[in-house]
């Protein structure tokens, strides 16, 4: 920026507009008139964008064979939206990665301000210890990690595990509100035993001599066995929600509200033939398939998708679920509806496919980034 003693001191000395742009620059002003802040509805880079496990697996295997948890604070694929190639973003809020951690490992103990969850999508043995509790993983297990808490994962198990790392990090970055810091070893000692804060807060009752008070949910593990015999029993009424079919959400069991104060969790069963009503909302999503197989229209593109797929939910895009399959599926998903709530930002609205001109022969999109930005997955 040039010097302001470089520029007119006296206004009256500037003659047109582009000279009065060019002399109030180095003063660190600019004309409001000329730039363009406000929209009729919202813009977004996040581009709806689907990645497919048979392609990311292979991927991640040949990376444990390279580089080991001594040497990554965290070995991990990151699920780079393709219309944000310098943001590390999978959505304009929200980022996804998929973690390995092999036979044996463990993924070294850190804490840091953004909050994350875990979606377990293969292996058997995992574990991960948040302050000091030991949780254990299964597929298709939720976990949560709210922000600020000491965190580490290793695998006792004989295969390798895989899951879905879901953060707020782009939230927290554009905020400048990032902080980090490893523990002073690679483990934390585990002083609570595996389900303690579900035998505390998690059954139904609570003790009355101790009181949770941090917004964050109290459970560590949503189990999946548990929420799947909840879709399977909701799914044999025929009610359901006309975009999403069946779908219940991780609730925190102390406030009845989100499980995190920046990030909502959802699981949702698709019956066969399930063809859902396009909506849209401000808020962005990333979808994993935990099981059947289906496809997802958004804004005209359509998504095949199957087991362990992952799949990037703009906000604002028209979109709508369908099973077209004789069996179940299931998608679990987390969003940042609870940041949009609090902001008096979140809107909903919903339509048919009729009035989008959609119909559901429109072609396949294709999963492969423009070569320039798939050096970022």
């Amino acid at each position: 920026m040039a010097n302001p003693s470089d520029s007119p001191r006296d206004p009256e000395q500037v003659g047109s507009l582009p000279d009065l742009y060019d002399a109030i620059a180095p003063h660190a002003l600019q004309a409001l008139w000329s730039v363009s802040l406000l929209y009729p509805e919202p813009r977004t880079d996040v581009r709806p964008w689907i990645w497919k496990w048979n392609v990311v697996r292979p991927w991640l295997l040949r990376a444990g064979e390279l580089i080991d948890t001594t040497q990554a604070e965290r070995r991990a694929l990151l699920y780079a939206n393709p219309g944000m190639p310098d943001r590390y973003a999978t959505t304009q809020t929200l980022v996804s990665a998929c973690q390995l951690v092999l036979p044996g490992e463990v993924a070294r103990s850190h804490r840091h301000s953004a909050a994350a969850l875990r979606f377990i999508m293969e292996g058997e043995g995992g574990y991960t210890v948040v302050n000091g509790e030991k949780a254990s993983m299964q597929v298709g297990d939720f976990i949560t990690t709210p922000n600020w808490t000491w965190h580490d994962h290793g695998n006792e198990g004989s295969a390798p595990m895989f899951w879905l790392d879901g953060l707020d990090i782009p939230l927290v970055r554009s905020l400048d509100a990032v902080f980090f810091e490893p523990y002073t070893s690679r483990r934390q000692e585990v002083v609570e035993g595996v389900g303690s804060s579900t035998h505390k807060f998690g059954m139904g009752v609570a003790p009355t001599y101790l009181k949770h008070q941090d917004p964050s949910t109290p459970l560590i593990n949503y189990r999946y066995a548990q929420v799947r015999d909840v879709l399977g029993e909701l799914a044999k009424s025929p009610l359901g929600d006309p975009s999403d079919d069946v779908i219940v959400e991780y609730v925190n069991p102390v406030t009845g509200g989100h499980v995190l104060p920046t990030i909502a969790a959802y699981a949702q069963l698709l019956r066969p033939g399930f063809d859902g009503q396009p909506h849209r909302h401000t808020t962005s999503a990333v979808y994993l398939v935990v099981e059947g197989e289906g496809y997802s229209i958004i804004n005209g593109q359509r998504f095949d998708w199957s087991k362990n797929d992952v799949i990037a939910m703009p906000m604002w895009a028209w979109h709508s679920h369908h099973n077209p399959s004789g069996s179940e599926a299931v998608l679990l998903s987390y969003t940042d509806v609870p940041v949009f709530e609090s902001l008096g930002l979140l809107r909903r609205e919903a339509t048919t496919a009729g009035e989008l001109g959609w119909n559901q022969s429109v072609p396949a999109q294709e999963s492969r980034a423009p070569a320039r930005e798939s050096a970022l997955v």
